[in-house]
C-alpha cells in the first residue's frame, strides 16, 4: 500500500471535481445569454432590415467598441436592428443620441454601417 497525505488526498480531490464540472458544464452546451444572442441573429438574418442605405435614423448609442475598419464607431439599435455609426465626435458618449445616416450593410443584412450626422 502506497502512503499518502491529506493535502495529496484534498489535491487529488479538486482535481477531479474541476474535471467534472468541465464535462458537466460541456455538456450542458452554450450560456443563456449565448443561446439568446444566437436566436436574434437568426431572426434577424430572417427579416428585412428596418432601415435603408442613404436614409437618416435617430438613435441612442449603447457603446462605443473598436470596429474592424480600426475606428472607434458608435454601436445603436433602431427598432432592434445593430447600426455602427463612424466618424463620430469625441464628444459622443454611451446614452447620447444620435443621427446617422445609413451606407451599407453587413453580407448577412443583420447589421448597418453608417456614418454621423450630428447629435440629437
Amino acid at each position: 500500500m502506497i502512503p499518502t497525505s491529506p493535502v495529496v488526498v484534498a489535491a487529488a480531490a479538486l482535481v477531479v471535481l474541476l474535471v467534472l464540472f468541465g464535462v458537466v458544464r460541456r455538456l450542458r452546451g452554450p450560456s443563456s445569454a449565448a443561446r439568446e444572442s444566437k436566436q436574434a441573429h437568426e431572426a434577424a438574418q430572417e427579416r428585412d432590415p428596418p432601415v435603408e442605405i442613404g436614409e437618416t435614423y435617430e438613435f441612442g448609442v449603447t457603446e462605443l467598441t473598436d470596429h474592424h475598419s480600426g475606428s472607434e464607431v458608435a454601436v445603436g439599435k433602431v427598432e432592434g436592428f445593430v447600426v455602427f455609426t463612424e466618424d463620430v465626435p469625441g464628444d459622443v458618449g454611451k446614452g447620447d443620441v444620435i443621427r446617422a445616416k445609413v451606407l451599407s450593410f453587413n453580407e448577412g443584412r443583420t447589421s448597418a454601417d453608417a456614418t454621423f450626422v450630428r447629435k440629437a
